[in-house]
């Protein structure tokens, strides 16, 4: 034997002949068939329920679409023009008179307005100095602007001589402020839809200049409207 040889002893190992391979699980018929039947059932229930959500999202939609475009908008008033005619004279009070002009208008797109009977109500310094009917009961087409007019004098028009006396103080600062209340009982209707009445209420705040004429700043202004 060569010196330069390195003998490197090799091992086998055997498998005991006793070990036996790991066996395969054989299933039934019934087994399979189950499985089948249950993926068949899964399968089924994911598509009916995606159905039933995309159902359920398309009516939401629609219902959606339905109720933006069936809301009930409230009426739109608008200030156009106010007028108190001889505020410069001391004894204005005597003949005194108040003129005015306010717009309204139903904004809604499919929707009518009903009006009752609508009264009109001047303040000054949140004291009632006038009060007459304005409008007999009317119907409001969708996209339709009413106009109002509204005189008071005489009786219509409760005026003092102190109360004229505060006026022409505050005309002596710039302006006198009032507040043009519009009363009526309206209700929406769609077709043959109907909603319940609403006690309407549109303030509209105004001041006149030395002259008595309406300010530019409260021409053609919007007035709050609140239901009651």
């Amino acid at each position: 034997m060569r010196g330069d040889d390195t003998h490197v002893p090799i091992h086998y190992q055997q498998t005991p002949a006793n070990q036996s391979k790991p066996l395969r699980r054989h299933h039934t018929a019934r087994y399979y068939v189950q499985r089948v039947q249950d993926s068949l059932t899964t399968r089924v229930s994911k598509v009916l329920c995606s159905i039933f959500l995309s159902l359920l999202a398309i009516v939401g939609l629609i219902a959606f679409i339905l109720w933006l475009s069936l809301r009930p908008h409230r009426p739109r008033f608008y200030i156009h023009d106010f007028s108190v005619p001889g505020l410069g004279q001391e004894s204005g009070f005597q003949n005194a008179e108040i003129t005015f002009f306010v717009t309204a208008r139903n904004s809604n797109q499919r929707m009518e307005i009903e009006y009752e009977a609508m009264d009109g109500t001047v303040y000054y310094r949140d004291q009632n100095i006038g009060t007459m009917p304005l409008l007999f009961p009317f119907s409001q087409e969708p996209k339709n602007t009413t106009e109002v007019h509204g005189v008071l004098s005489g009786a219509t028009l409760t005026v003092t001589s102190q109360r004229w006396a505060e006026f022409l103080n505050d005309r002596a600062h710039g302006s006198v402020v009032f507040r043009v209340e519009l009363t009526s009982t309206i209700k929406f209707k769609v077709a043959t839809w109907q909603s319940k009445t609403h006690r309407m209420h549109a303030n509209c705040d105004v001041g006149v200049g030395p002259d008595g004429n309406i300010l530019s700043t409260y021409k053609d202004k919007r007035c709050p409207v609140y239901f009651s």
